[in-house]
């Protein structure tokens, strides 16, 4: 059997690009935050996404447990597969997961910086920082089994098939927003989303009152619809525009929650010069 590796630190986009690099590979499994994944099928493990606790995610991650590494050392010797591909942190972390589960020494070590461009790096830890999005390569249906409150939304892979020029397949991967992210486990009331855009709505130049605020709450997204007083001498559309990008940033950074739309409403235009 021959072990490739995956290394980068966490949020560079690793699990994204895994089922890519297996396909380029030939790796017929790959190892991921605690899951044994064939193709469209988890096989075996738990995921360390669905953790309440980072260090309950790194222990799983790393088969910690005796009954969950046993289940992956059944379910790759029953696989048996030519090739494998493991994630990890680093070539220590990826040299204790091997080692956990009884497999032979890594064949090549592949840094996520040979696969990705810096650019894409930097986009993946903002959708991990600012979203706390997490990638698991597997379909929706599948994660769906563990994971049936976070979905947050399937991904597919488009790879070129080999000797079919110019034709493509097509893997899902799944995006999820763990029990465990950079805020903790929050529970957020309405009203305090609601002071939060009143807030943000506010401080723009231009806005004199913000009149009502509605919030549609859906899992981990929200829609947002603000009414606003403007004030005299402004240019309505720009003070929309703005408004809308700044109570997204300030919702999204705040309370951890993905801002899928911000509706303004120009309700009037108030009296006098804005203080």
């Amino acid at each position: 059997m021959e072990v490739y590796a995956l290394v980068g630190a966490s949020g560079t986009g690793k699990s994204h690009r895994a089922v890519l690099l297996a396909y380029q590979t030939g790796a017929e499994v790959i190892i991921d935050d605690g899951l044994i994944i064939k193709g469209n099928q988890i096989v075996a493990g738990i995921s360390a996404k669905k953790q309440p606790t980072r260090i309950g995610a790194i222990k799983t991650a790393l088969f910690n447990e005796q009954e969950q590494m046993e289940a992956a050392r059944k379910a790759i010797r029953e696989l048996a597969p030519g090739r494998l591909l493991i994630l990890g942190t680093s070539g220590r972390m990826i040299d204790k997961i091997a080692h956990r589960l009884d497999l032979p020494g890594i064949t090549k070590y592949i840094s996520i910086d040979e696969i990705a461009s810096p650019k894409e790096i930097r986009k993946a830890r903002t959708m991990r920082s600012q979203h706390s999005k997490h990638v698991i390569p597997a379909p929706a249906v599948e994660v769906r089994k563990t994971f049936p409150e976070s979905i947050i939304n399937p991904l597919q892979v488009f790879m070129r098939r080999k000797g079919h020029r110019g034709n493509k397949s097509w893997l899902e991967q799944s995006v999820v927003r763990p029990t465990f992210t950079m805020y903790g486990k929050l529970t957020i009331s309405r009203g305090a989303l609601k002071s939060i855009v009143t807030r943000a709505a506010i401080t723009v130049a231009g806005v004199a009152e913000v009149k009502k605020v509605g919030i549609d709450r859906n899992e981990n997204e929200v829609n947002i619809e603000i009414e606003i007083l403007a004030g005299m001498k402004i240019q309505i559309n720009n003070v929309s525009r703005e408004v809308q990008v700044y109570v997204k940033e300030q919702v999204e950074h705040m309370a951890g929650l993905t801002v899928k739309q911000v509706n303004v409403t120009v309700a009037g235009i108030a009296v006098g010069e804005i203080v």
